[in-house]
C-alpha cells in the first residue's frame, strides 16, 4: 500500500495529483480514464489500501486461498496479477473490493533455514493486468516451524507453533503429533491484536515443556564413582520402542554418555560412574550437561546446569591452601601423605586428618618464603609484605604475633590472604636496632605454629643530594629527578612541590623520578621548595655533598609560546625540517610536532636548539585520494609536555603539497652513462609551488657517495661522482625514498698500439683520395659553373611565386572574416523537427522507417497480432525481461553490429514515453558494461570509446532525446554558423566537381595543388517567382561548372528556404539571356565539350565566354536539351550518366559524404576532368608536372582558411564547454549521467583523474557532439557537399583532440590537420578541464527532479513514434533467437518467478502466421 502513497508524497509539490493505475505522478487531463472513479488520487486518503487475511501462513502450505481486502481501488474489468514478491506470480479473482489470491505452490515457496530465523517476510503485490504496474502492496510472512529443534524456542515462537513431545518436532499443524497427551499447544482464542498468535503465549506455553529446573552447585570430585540426581518437570515417558534417557557430559572436548534413570516426570537420575579430566593446573572445571531421550531428543535446560569436577590436590600444595578451599569440596588434608584429598583417600587408622570444621583444623609448621621490602626507615610506616605457608586461615590468627627486626608490625586486614600472605605496618624502630628477622606466631606462640625468616630487614638512612631540572612550565609536565642514596627503602613515596604534588613515576637506590604537576599559585615568585617523604621519613639534604645548604628548590616559569614557524610548508610524507621560533622552548624536554588529517593525528619529534629555538621533523599525513593540490590539516599544533594551550594553534597556515613523484630510467631500469656525465632524474612536483624560493633538500646516493643536485620543477641534475661500473641510485626527501634504478658508468677504454698503426695508415690513404679528388674537381669546374647558374635561375623563379602565393593567403586571412560574418547576418536556421531529427540520428540513411508509418497487418491477423504486441509491450517495459532480451541477443556471433545500433534504437523509440525508466535501463546496462570492461583487464580508459554494444548506442539516443532543446536554443546557433562559415568559404575559391578538391580547404586530402586562374563574376539572375522583380545579383567564378553555378544560384534565391523545399539543380536548366537577345541553354556536357587525349573537361562558364554582369534564368529541365548555338541536339546519354554520378556523390542524405571518383564513360572511355587531372592516371603529359610548383607550397592555404574559420569554431567549442551559456543552463542529462559515472568510478576504486575525464569524454563530446559536428544535416534542413564534409571532420577531430588526456607530440610527419590546430587544442583542452570541474562542483540532482523532468521530456515527445510498428520491429529478433532468449530466460530465477518465459510464448503464439 506504500506504493501510491510514496508517489504521491514525491508527487505533490509539483502537481498534486496521482494516476493510480498507470502509478505515475502526472496531471489529470493526461491520466487515462481519470473521470473513472477511484482512477486518480489527488489526496493522501485516496490512495490504495490492502489488507490480507491471513497475512501468514506455514511453508507447508502451499496455494492457500488468501483474501486481499482493498480499499480505493477503481474498477479492474481488466483483471489483476498477485506477485509474492520475487517468489511467484498469478492472477487473482476480483470480487467487489475483494480479491482472492493463491499462495505459492509448493516449489516456490521460500527454503528458510536455521541461521535466517523462523520466518521470511515478502511483498505482496497487486499488479493492473491494464497497464502492468503494481499499485499496492502490503507484508506477507512465511513461516516454518521445523527450524525449531526444541520445546521452548518452538512454543515461544510468535506464530502458530505447536510440539510434539513424543516425535520432538515442532509443526503449525498439531495433527501431526502421534499422542495428544504429549502435545503442548498454545491457547484455542487467538489473540486480537496480532493476527496468527494466541493470547498469553509466551506465559503459559513454556511451562508445559519438559525441562531441567534450576539447582545448586552441581560438585563431583574426579576419580570417585558417584550419580548425579537433577530435578525437573515435565518429563515424557518413553513409549514402546522408544530409547530411556541418559546424561551426556562433555569434558575438555571429549563426550562421555552416562545412562540416566527417570523417577518420574519431575526427577532424573544419571547413574553411578565416575569422571575425570586433564591438568593439575586446574582445581575445578565447570563442564555442559545434556539429558537426552531417545538417542538424541534433547530436554531444555533453561537455567543452563553444570557439573563442576574438581581436584582437591590441584594447586594446593600446602596444608593452609587446602584448608581454605571451597567447605563443599570436603577436601582436608592428609599429614601422612603431605597432601590434599578427600577423607576417604586418607588412611584414618594411624594418620591424623585435618579438616576446616574439624576440633584440631589448625595447620603447624608455618613458613615465611619472602618479605619485600627488605630495607626501611627508622621512623616506621612502611609496609611489609610476607609471603609463604600456613600462615593462618583467619585475620585473628596472626592480628598480634607480628615483629620484623625486633620491632611491632601492626597487621593490615586489606593486605591479608589467608594461608599465603600478611601485610604489616611497621613501627618506629629504637636507634640501637639495626637489622633482624622476621618472627610471627599462628593462633598461638607454640614451636610447631612459630615461623622465622631466612632473610633480614635493615634499617637505613635515606638522603637527598640534587634534582633536575631546577624549573619548568607552569603547565606542568616537566619529568624531574631526584638524586640521593637509599632511596628505593620503604614502601611509600610522596614527592611536593610546594603545595602541588610531583606524580611518583619510578625510582632505584641512586634517584626518583617524577611529573610535576600545573602551579595555580598567583604569586610572582614561582619558587618552590621540594619536598619528599618515604613512609613516616622526611628526607633532607646531606649536607657533605650538597651544593648549597639550602633544602632543595623548584622553579615554576611561564608557559612556552610560538612566535613563528618557517617555513609553513612540507610535503605530505613530512620528515622536512620546521624551524619554531617562540620563548621558553628550553623548559619542554620531549617537544613533539602535531597534525591532524582524515579524522588520523599524525605525530613528529622536535629537538630544542635554545630558548628561543627548535627545530622540527613535519609530521607525516595521510591524504584521503591521491592529489596533485595542496591540503591544509585541520589541526596542527605542538605537544609540549602539559602544555595544553598549544596543542591545537587558533590558525594555522600549514600547507601540505604533493610528493615528488619520479620516473624510472627506462624499462630495463639501467642508465648508461660514461664518467662525468650528469645523473638526471625525472619526475614532477620536485619543488613545491608555494609561490616563493621554496626548495626541498634532496639526497641523492649513487652507491654509498652521494652527489650534489641542482633541482628544477621536473628534473634533478646530479653531478656523478668519481666512480665505475654498476651502481644502484637513490634518492630521498623528506620522510620517502625512491631508486628511479642503476647507472652503469663506462670508462673510455684507451687505444692500443694496434689501433694507433691502424688510424695512421687509414689517414695516409685519406690524404692520397683528398688530392686525387681535388684534382678531379677542377677539371669539372667550369662544367659546375653552367648547372649552378641554371639551377640558380630555377630557384629564383620558385621562389617569387612562393612569395606571391603566402602574400596571397596573408590578404584573404585579413578580409574573408569580415565578409563571412556579414554575409551570416540574419540568416534564418532551419532546425529540423524532433521526429526528423531523432530518425536522422537514430536511423541514418532511412527515411521512410516504419516506426514512422501505422502498423500494416492483414486484416485476418490484425487483431491477435495487436494483442500480441500488446503483451510483448509489457514485457519490453520489464526491467528484467528487457536486460535478459538484450543480453542474449548481444552474446549471439549472428547479432552484428549493425543489429546492435538497431536494437538500442528500436527500444529507445518505444520507451520515449517512459524515459525514467529508459534511464534505469541504461544505466544498469552501463554498469554491467563497466563491470565486465573491468572484469575482461582493458584499459578502463577504452570504456565507451566505441559503439560495441546496445548500452553505447542507447546512450547516443538517450543524449540525442534529451540535449534537443539544448541544440535548439543553444548550441545549433553556432554549429550552423560554423557549416555556413565553411560552405561559403569554400565556394569563394574553385571546387573541383570531379575530385571534390578546393582551393580553401582545411583538409590537406581536399586541397587543390596546384594554381588555378579564375574570376569572380557577377550574374544578375531572373527571379523565379515573379520575373518583373529585380534581378539578383549572385557571385559566380568563371572556372564554376554549369551544376555548381546552378547550386548557388538556388542558394541566393532561396537563401532562407530550408533545403527539401527548394527546387534541385538536376531538375533546373541554366538558360543565359543574352544582350542580343538570343538564349543559350548551358550544361556540364554537350557538343561542345573538348576531349583531349580521353580526357574529357566538363563545360564552364569560361568555357561559353559568359562575361561579368550577364543576365540567366533557372528554366524548368526540357525533355530535350537544346543549344541555341549550334542549334543541334545534346546527347542526354552523356550528360545523364554525369548528372548521376553528382546526385550518388553528394547526395544530402547519404550517410557519408563521398569522394567523387573520375568514372570513364563505359561506352567511349572517355574519363571526366574539371580543374585537376588524377594524379593515379599516367598519362599526364610530362611539361604539365613541370609547370606546377612544389605542392606542399600550397598548405599555407590551409593557414589561412583555418584563421577565417577560427571565430566560428572557437564559437562552437566554447558554447559546448560551459556550464551556462547564451542564456541557457546546463542540461540536467548531462550533470546525471556524469555524476553516474562518478559514481561507477568510486564503485571501483577507480580514482585516476584522468580515467574519469577520459570516460565522461567518451560518453558525450565522443559519442554525441562529435557526431553532430560532423553531421549537421541530422540538425538543420541543409545540403551537406563533400569538400564541406571534409573540413567539418577536420574540427571533430580537433574536438575529439581537445577532449583527450593524453600529450600529443607532433612533428613534421604529423598529420596536418593536428598541426592545423596544434597551439589552439591546449586552450581548448583547459575549457573541457574547466567544464568537468565546474559540473562535478554543481549540486548533484535528486532522482525526484530528474524523474519529473524526464517525464516532462516524455509527455512533450509522447506520440512522435508509431509503438505498434516498432514493437513489431524489436519482435523480428524475438522470432530469429527464439530458442536463446527462451533459454536464457529459464535459466534466470526472477525470470522464473515471473514466468517470462511463459508470457513470451504466449506473444510467439500470438505472433505466429500460423496460428
Amino acid at each position: 500500500m506504500w506504493v501510491l502513497a510514496s508517489l504521491l508524497r514525491n508527487c505533490q509539490p509539483f502537481t498534486e495529483s496521482c494516476a493510480v493505475i498507470y502509478v505515475r505522478c502526472t496531471r489529470k487531463e493526461q491520466c487515462e480514464r481519470s473521470r473513472e472513479p477511484r482512477r486518480f488520487a489527488s489526496e493522501m486518503e485516496q490512495c490504495v489500501r490492502l489488507t490480507v487475511h491471513p497475512n501468514n501462513i506455514s511453508v507447508s502450505q502451499y496455494s492457500v486461498m488468501l483474501v486481499l481486502e482493498t480499499y480505493n481501488v477503481p474498477e479492474l474489468s481488466d483483471g489483476v496479477n498477485c506477485t509474492f514478491g520475487d517468489l511467484s506470480e498469478m492472477d487473482g479473482v476480483v470480487m467487489g473490493n475483494r480479491i482472492q489470491c493463491k499462495s505459492p505452490a509448493a516449489k516456490e515457496v521460500p527454503k528458510i533455514i536455521t541461521e535466517n530465523g523462523d520466518h521470511h517476510i515478502v511483498q505482496l503485490q497487486l499488479k493492473s493486468k491494464e497497464t502492468g504496474m503494481t499499485f499496492a502492496s502490503t507484508s506477507f510472512v512465511f513461516y516454518n516451524c521445523s527450524v525449531h529443534n526444541s520445546c521452548l524456542s518452538c512454543v515461544e515462537s510468535p506464530y502458530r507453533c505447536h510440539w510434539c513431545k513424543y516425535r520432538h518436532v515442532c509443526t503449525h499443524e498439531p495433527l501431526n503429533c502421534h499422542f495428544m497427551e504429549g502435545r503442548v499447544k498454545v491457547p484455542e482464542e487467538p489473540n486480537p491484536v496480532v493476527p496468527g498468535l494466541y493470547s498469553d503465549s509466551l506465559m503459559m506455553i513454556p511451562k508445559d515443556c519438559p525441562q531441567l529446573l534450576q539447582v545448586n552447585k552441581i560438585l563431583v570430585p574426579v576419580d570417585v564413582i558417584k550419580p548425579i540426581t537433577l530435578k525437573a518437570k515435565n518429563l515424557p515417558q518413553p513409549q514402546s520402542g522408544q530409547r530411556g534417557y541418559e546424561c551426556i557430559i562433555n569434558i575438555q572436548g571429549n563426550e562421555k554418555r552416562v545412562p540416566a534413570l527417570r523417577f518420574n516426570s519431575s526427577s532424573v537420575q544419571c547413574q553411578n560412574t565416575s569422571y575425570t579430566y586433564d591438568g593439575t593446573e586446574i582445581n575445578s572445571l565447570p563442564v555442559e550437561l545434556i539429558v537426552v531421550w531417545n538417542g538424541d531428543f534433547n530436554i531444555d535446560n533453561p537455567a543452563q546446569n553444570k557439573v563442576h569436577l574438581y581436584k582437591c590436590g590441584a594447586m594446593r600444595d600446602s596444608c593452609g591452601l587446602c584448608l581454605k578451599a571451597d567447605p563443599d569440596y570436603e577436601c582436608g588434608w592428609c599429614e601422612d601423605q603431605n597432601r590434599c584429598t578427600l577423607k576417604h583417600h586418607c588412611p584414618i587408622l594411624e594418620n591424623r586428618w585435618l579438616e576446616l570444621s574439624g576440633t584440631g583444623g589448625k595447620c603447624t609448621n608455618p613458613k615465611i618464603t619472602e618479605i619485600s621490602p627488605v630495607r626501611g626507615p627508622r621512623e616506621g610506616g612502611t609496609r611489609v609484605t610476607i609471603r609463604g605457608e600456613n600462615l593462618g586461615l583467619e585475620f585473628r590468627d596472626i592480628a598480634s604475633h607480628v615483629k620484623v627486626a625486633g620491632v611491632e608490625c601492626v597487621p593490615l586486614v586489606d593486605g591479608y590472604i589467608p594461608a599465603e600472605q600478611i601485610v604489616c605496618e611497621m613501627g618506629e624502630a629504637k636507634l640501637s636496632q639495626h637489622a633482624g628477622n622476621v618472627d610471627i606466631c599462628v593462633a598461638e606462640c607454640k614451636p610447631e605454629f612459630m615461623a622465622k625468616s631466612s632473610q633480614f630487614y635493615y634499617f637505613t638512612i635515606l638522603t637527598l643530594f640534587d634534582l633536575s631540572p631546577k624549573r619548568g612550565p607552569v603547565s606542568g609536565g616537566t619529568q624531574v629527578t631526584i638524586t640521593g642514596k637509599n632511596l628505593n627503602a620503604g614502601s611509600n613515596v610522596a614527592v611536593s612541590f610546594g603545595e602541588h604534588p610531583c606524580l611518583f613515576h619510578r625510582r632505584t637506590a641512586e634517584y626518583i623520578v617524577c611529573n610535576t604537576t600545573a602551579y595555580s599559585g598567583f604569586s610572582e615568585k614561582m619558587v618552590v621548595d621540594v619536598s619528599v617523604k618515604v613512609d613516616k621519613a622526611k628526607l633532607h639534604k646531606e649536607l657533605e655533598k650538597a651544593k648549597s645548604p639550602k633544602e632543595l628548590e623548584f622553579e615554576y616559569v611561564a608557559d612556552p609560546t610560538i612566535v613563528k614557524i618557517e617555513p609553513e610548508w612540507s610535503i605530505v610524507s613530512g620528515n622536512t625540517p620546521i624551524t619554531v621560533r617562540g620563548t621558553n622552548l628550553d623548559l619542554i624536554q620531549n617537544p613533539q610536532i602535531r597534525a591532524k588529517y582524515g579524522g588520523k593525528e599524525h605525530i613528529n619529534v622536535c629537538e630544542v636548539q635554545n630558548d628561543t629555538e627548535m627545530i622540527c621533523q613535519a609530521p607525516a599525513i595521510e591524504p584521503n585520494n591521491q592529489t596533485d593540490l595542496p591540503v591544509q590539516p585541520v589541526e596542527f599544533g605542538y605537544i609540549l609536555d602539559d602544555v595544553h594551550s598549544l596543542l591545537t594553534l587558533n590558525k594555522p597556515n600549514f600547507t601540505y603539497y604533493p610528493n615528488p613523484v619520479f620516473e624510472a630510467f627506462n624499462p630495463s631500469g639501467i642508465l648508461e652513462l660514461k664518467p662525468g656525465t650528469p645523473v638526471i632524474l625525472k619526475g614532477k612536483n620536485l619543488i613545491p609551488l608555494t609561490g616563493g624560493n621554496a626548495k626541498l633538500n634532496y639526497t641523492v646516493l649513487v652507491g654509498e657517495k652521494p652527489c650534489v643536485p641542482t633541482v628544477s620543477e621536473v628534473q634533478l641534475l646530479c653531478e656523478s661522482p668519481n666512480l665505475t661500473g654498476r651502481h644502484k641510485v637513490m634518492a630521498r626527501v623528506g620522510g620517502m625514498e625512491f631508486s628511479p634504478g642503476m647507472v652503469n658508468i663506462s670508462p673510455d677504454s684507451p687505444l692500443s698500439l694496434p689501433a694507433i698503426v691502424s688510424i695512421a695508415v687509414a689517414g695516409g690513404l685519406l690524404i692520397i683520395f683528398i688530392v686525387a679528388v681535388l684534382i678531379a674537381y677542377k677539371r669539372k669546374s667550369r662544367e659546375s659553373d653552367l648547372t649552378l647558374k641554371r639551377l640558380q635561375m630555377q630557384m629564383d623563379n620558385l621562389e617569387s611565386r612562393v612569395a606571391l602565393e603566402c602574400k596571397e593567403a596573408f590578404a584573404e586571412l585579413q578580409t574573408d572574416i569580415h565578409e563571412l560574418t556579414s554575409d551570416l547576418d540574419g540568416a534564418g536556421i532551419p532546425f529540423l523537427d524532433y521526429r526528423t531529427y531523432t530518425m536522422r540520428v537514430l536511423f541514418p540513411g532511412i527515411e521512410d522507417h516504419p516506426v514512422l508509418r501505422d502498423l500494416e497487418v492483414p486484416g485476418y491477423r490484425q487483431e491477435r497480432v495487436e494483442k500480441g504486441l500488446k503483451l510483448f509491450a509489457q514485457l519490453i517495459n520489464n526491467k528484467v525481461f528487457l536486460l535478459s532480451f538484450i543480453r542474449t541477443l548481444e552474446s549471439q556471433r549472428s547479432f552484428s553490429m549493425r543489429d546492435r545500433g538497431n536494437v538500442a534504437s528500436l527500444i529507445m523509440t518505444v520507451l520515449q514515453s517512459k524515459l525514467e525508466y529508459a534511464t534505469d535501463v541504461l544505466k544498469q546496462l552501463l554498469a554491467d558494461l563497466i563491470d565486465k570492461n573491468l572484469e575482461s583487464k582493458n584499459h578502463p580508459k577504452l570504456l565507451l570509446r566505441r559503439t560495441e554494444s546496445v548500452a553505447e548506442k542507447m546512450l547516443t539516443n538517450w543524449f540525442t532525446f534529451l540535449l534537443y532543446k539544448f541544440l535548439k536554443e543553444c548550441a545549433g546557433e553556432p554549429l550552423f554558423s560554423l557549416f555556413c562559415a565553411i560552405k561559403q568559404q569554400m565556394e569563394k575559391g574553385p571546387i573541383d566537381a570531379i575530385t571534390g578538391e578546393a582551393r580553401y580547404s582545411l583538409s590537406e586530402d581536399k586541397l587543390i595543388r596546384q594554381q588555378i586562374d579564375y574570376k569572380t563574376l557577377v550574374l544578375n539572375c531572373v527571379n523565379p517567382d515573379n520575373v518583373n522583380s529585380p534581378e539578383i545579383p549572385v557571385k559566380i567564378l568563371n572556372c564554376d561548372t554549369i551544376t555548381q553555378v546552378k547550386e548557388k544560384i538556388l542558394d541566393a534565391i532561396f537563401k532562407n528556404v530550408p533545403c527539401s523545399h527548394r527546387p534541385k539543380a538536376p531538375d533546373m536548366d541554366l538558360e543565359w539571356r543574352q544582350a542580343s537577345g538570343a538564349r543559350m541553354i548551358l550544361q556540364d556536357e554537350d557538343l561542345t565539350t573538348k576531349i583531349e587525349n580521353d580526357w574529357k573537361r566538363l563545360n564552364t562558364l569560361a568555357h561559353y565566354q559568359v562575361p561579368d554582369g550577364s543576365v540567366v534564368a533557372l528554366v524548368s529541365k526540357q525533355v530535350t536539351a537544346y543549344n541555341a548555338v549550334n542549334n543541334s541536339t545534346v546527347s542526354r546519354t552523356s550528360a545523364s550518366k554525369y548528372e548521376n554520378m553528382i546526385r550518388y556523390t553528394g547526395s544530402p542524405d547519404s550517410l557519408r559524404s563521398r569522394t567523387p571518383m573520375i568514372t570513364p564513360d563505359l561506352e567511349s572511355g572517355v574519363k571526366m576532368w574539371h580543374l585537376v587531372k588524377n594524379h593515379e592516371h599516367g598519362d599526364q603529359k610530362e611539361g604539365d608536372r613541370g609547370s606546377k610548383m612544389v605542392s606542399e607550397i600550397y598548405l599555407t592555404r590551409l593557414l589561412a582558411t583555418k584563421g577565417t574559420l577560427q571565430k566560428f569554431v572557437d564559437d562552437l567549442f566554447e558554447t559546448i564547454f560551459s556550464t551556462a551559456h547564451r542564456g541557457s543552463a546546463l542540461p540536467l542529462a548531462i550533470k546525471y549521467m556524469f555524476d553516474f559515472l562518478d559514481e561507477q568510478a568510486d564503485k571501483h576504486n577507480i580514482h585516476d583523474p584522468h580515467v574519469r575525464h577520459t570516460w565522461k569524454s567518451n560518453c558525450l563530446p565522443l559519442r554525441f557532439w562529435v557526431n553532430m559536428i560532423k553531421n549537421p544535416q541530422f540538425v538543420f534542413d541543409i545540403h551537406k557537399n563533400s569538400i564541406t564534409d571534409a573540413c567539418l571532420s577536420v574540427v571533430a577531430q580537433t574536438f575529439m583532440d581537445s577532449c583527450s588526456t593524453s600529450e600529443h607530440r607532433l612533428g613534421k610527419d604529423s598529420p596536418s590537420n593536428k598541426l592545423l590546430y596544434a597551439k589552439d587544442i591546449p586552450s581548448y583542452k583547459n575549457w573541457v578541464e574547466r567544464y568537468y570541474s565546474d559540473i562535478g562542483k554543481m549540486p548533484a540532482i535528486s532522482d525526484q527532479d530528474m524523474n519529473a523532468y524526464l517525464a516532462e521530456q516524455s509527455r512533450m515527445h509522447m506520440n512522435e513514434f508509431n509503438t505498434m510498428s516498432a514493437l513489431s520491429e524489436i519482435y523480428s529478433y524475438v522470432g530469429k533467437y527464439n530458442e536463446e532468449i527462451l533459454g536464457a530466460l529459464d535459466q534466470d530465477d526472477q525470470a522464473g518467478k515471473q514466468k517470462l518465459a511463459y508470457k513470451l510464448e504466449q506473444v510467439i503464439t500470438l505472433m505466429s502466421i500460423d496460428s
